[in-house]
């Protein structure tokens, strides 16, 4: 059990049946009144952020969320199996709980699984990968302007836009948690 007066960032706990971590919290002690405890708090199942206040002396079920580190192994149709590094057995997992961020990930990649109570609800990929460009348009010599990008297609099948310097064949760094070109992959 854990009480309100205990909540820090990152927290979780069970709410109405749902597992909820803390964002933001802040103990608030008006001059007149009981003092109460302001959260911020996300539903890591649905990814809903709520705010609410409680009282610093209700009690919550703890909420044990497993991570673990998997290897993307391959996909089967909706299924994606991921190997488990230490038993290297596979777990399917339905392709409905990826994000829009999975299309960076290639096979042999390690991503963050997420699970409560051994439902897997969340698939997290590296914050940085380096892909290579499949298929771009060339670009010209002269064109310097800056900040201008065109579009170019990874070997994942994913879809960025880069500067026009970048060409077919080139290694580059992107962020997964935005889906932006970073910089040429080095090496």
């Amino acid at each position: 059990m854990i009480s309100a007066s205990d909540f820090r960032n990152g927290v979780t706990f069970e709410m109405d049946g749902k597992v909820m971590q803390v964002v933001e919290f802040q103990h608030v002690k008006p001059g007149k009144g009981a003092a109460f405890v302001r959260t911020k708090i996300r539903n890591v199942i649905t990814g809903a952020v709520v705010e609410t206040s409680f009282n610093p002396t209700d009690k919550f079920e703890n909420a044990f969320v497993e991570r673990r580190d998997m290897e993307y192994s391959y996909n089967d149709g909706n299924l994606y199996y991921f190997m488990d590094m230490e038993s290297f057995e596979l777990e399917p997992i339905d392709g409905s709980i990826l994000a829009d961020n999975f299309k960076f990930v290639k096979e042999n990649m390690v991503c963050t699984i997420y699970s409560f109570k051994g439902k897997v609800y969340n698939v997290e990929p590296p914050n940085f990968v380096e892909l290579t460009v499949t298929q771009t348009d060339p670009g010209f010599k002269g064109d310097t302007a800056t900040n201008v990008t065109k579009p170019a297609t990874l070997e994942t099948g994913a879809e960025v836009r880069v500067p026009l310097f970048i060409s077919e064949g080139e290694k580059i760094k992107i962020d997964t948690r935005t889906g932006e070109y970073l910089e040429r992959a080095k090496g």
